[in-house]
């Protein structure tokens, strides 16, 4: 997978979407196959998201498609979040946590630069 050296969102998204094919994965291995599909859908389309927007007509298309990334990402966030106080599998979340995290931010401050720019 190619990726332009400079672009931090858009490597941090897809490699945060392995991980939560990973994710899955040991859920499913737990028997736990309900709000594994629910993560699954949400943590990967954050990227796909994201790629959307790299690819948008215009400045308010690549705000729409990253405010969509952002909001998959906070989706996300509440998953690991309900995981991890419901003790429905033995999974180490607070690196998902801290990854999720991370990515909102990013988001939030691209999205913040690109509205004031536009």
């Amino acid at each position: 997978m190619s990726f332009k050296e400079d672009n931090l969102i858009q490597i941090k998204t897809f490699e945060f979407a392995l991980r939560i094919i990973q994710f899955y994965t040991q859920c499913k291995a737990q028997n736990e196959f309900i709000l594994s599909k629910q993560i699954l859908r949400c943590g990967t389309s954050i990227g796909a998201n994201v790629e959307e927007g790299i690819a948008a007509q215009s400045k308010k298309d690549f705000i729409s498609k990253l405010s969509i990334a952002n909001k998959e990402a906070r989706e996300t966030r509440y998953w690991l979040r309900l995981y991890q106080s419901s003790n429905l599998v033995q999974i180490e979340i607070d690196s998902y946590l801290k990854e999720i995290e991370s990515i909102i931010n990013i988001l939030t401050k691209i999205i913040k630069t690109s509205s004031e720019n536009l």
